[in-house]
């Protein structure tokens, strides 16, 4: 099953938080800006765009928590940013198909040669999370197609 794409935004930002924030840093912080921004918690002589913009703010605050407060959609997320970074900064060299691959019964996993004489490697446990692959050697990177 690939990642599907949970959402472009950065939630991390939202949340004033890093990806290696453990879960109890991340509640913390959701818990500081849900109380900030929460609707319940506004002055009554606030002007009423701000309003507006400070319950936006409130749920982009809890739609970001829902997601990097469970651990199942935080690594769904953290996996998709992950491969949209190596999308972004390292160039694709091909898409390639699990079958096209050599499959290595000793070490349990598939491997490619790249172009600059390295190698690219899947393993079998990884089949389901991984969807780009580095070079062991360069910076081109091969698309795993499901």
């Amino acid at each position: 099953m690939a990642c599907e794409r949970i959402t472009q935004k950065d939630w991390y930002k939202i949340l004033g938080a890093k990806p290696s924030d453990s879960l109890a840093e991340l509640k913390q912080k959701y818990q500081k800006l849900a109380l900030l921004y929460h609707p319940d918690k506004q002055k009554a002589d606030v002007p009423a765009g701000e309003v507006e913009e400070r319950v936006q703010r409130f749920i982009e605050i809890d739609q970001a928590w829902k997601i990097l407060g469970n651990e199942e959609t935080k690594k769904e997320y953290d996996l998709q940013q992950r491969e949209d970074h190596l999308t972004n900064e390292w160039p694709l060299h091909a898409q390639i198909s699990l079958e096209d691959m050599s499959w290595n019964e000793d070490e349990q996993c598939y491997s490619l040669s790249c172009r600059c004489g390295g190698n690219y490697t899947v393993f079998k446990s990884e089949t389901k999370d991984v969807s780009l692959v580095c070079c062991d050697t360069c910076s081109l990177v091969i698309e795993i197609l499901q």
